[in-house]
């Protein structure tokens, strides 16, 4: 959902996105399990309050970015203009470059992130190898992508997506970029079932919303983040053999 793109998303969902991401469920369940990981990586970079350097990339209209300022100096980078526009309402530090050409010196950051950004790329290995040249040694890359081809939705069409991977894909790119994996597993089970179906309706009825952000039942959008949310008690020990999406983490040896 958060991009750099040779070719921008269609200009209505930043502002869907903008509106929606603080409090839609899949917005505040996937925090919730990215945060799991992200304490882990700041244990092993030092500690929880050391203060890292950190790079969102693909930032959006910035909620990760405020989610990583919890662990150091966060910063992102977007291609559009209209996404960069919304981080610096919110005072938030960005700048615009393209995934594939990130504008910052080698080995600057300890940790950076693409959180549901490398599906969007005409060439992922290529912004994959820009992330691994900007991370520091030793330093980390935490990776969202959506999973499985035939999950395929509206949403991939209008975020212009090019590809939804299985988790032997991803990390075969992340290798290929030069990074040695140390977890990879699919997540959102929960949700897996009821995404499913609901895409395969779209497809024979031809009915398709304008955003499936905009898909939520307000009653009870609440209960469905804390159920996402959840599984990060799961991962913390167990890698679900399936899911809608795949986290890894990557590190630059």
């Amino acid at each position: 959902m958060n991009a750099v793109l040779p070719q921008e998303m269609q200009q209505h969902t930043y502002a869907i996105m903008d509106e929606v991401e603080g409090s839609h469920w899949w917005f505040v369940g996937r925090r919730a399990i990215l945060d799991s990981f992200l304490s882990g990586i700041a244990v092993k970079l030092g500690s929880p309050n050391h203060e890292l350097r950190i790079l969102d990339v693909g930032c959006g209209t910035g909620a990760n970015i405020e989610m990583l300022a919890a662990y150091g100096g966060a910063e992102g980078v977007d291609v559009s203009d209209d996404a960069l526009e919304f981080c610096r309402k919110k005072g938030l530090r960005v700048q615009k470059g393209l995934a594939e050409a990130l504008p910052y010196e080698d080995e600057a950051f300890d940790l950076t992130t693409a959180l549901d950004v490398v599906e969007h790329l005409d060439d992922d290995i290529a912004g994959l190898k820009e992330m691994f040249r900007v991370t520091k040694s030793g330093g980390y890359s935490l990776i969202f992508v959506p999973a499985f081809m035939w999950l395929w939705g509206v949403q991939d069409d209008i975020s212009n997506h090019r590809i939804r991977y299985t988790k032997q894909q991803i990390v075969d790119r992340l290798k290929s970029a030069g990074y040695e994996i140390e977890r990879a597993t699919y997540a959102n089970w929960t949700f897996f079932a009821p995404i499913l179906a609901g895409r395969v309706l779209m497809k024979l009825t031809g009915i398709k919303p304008e955003s499936e952000n905009n898909i939520n039942v307000s009653a009870l959008n609440g209960i469905f983040g804390r159920l996402l949310g959840a599984e990060r008690f799961w991962l913390r020990n167990f890698n679900f053999p399936f899911g809608v999406s795949i986290v890894v983490v990557a590190k630059k040896a």
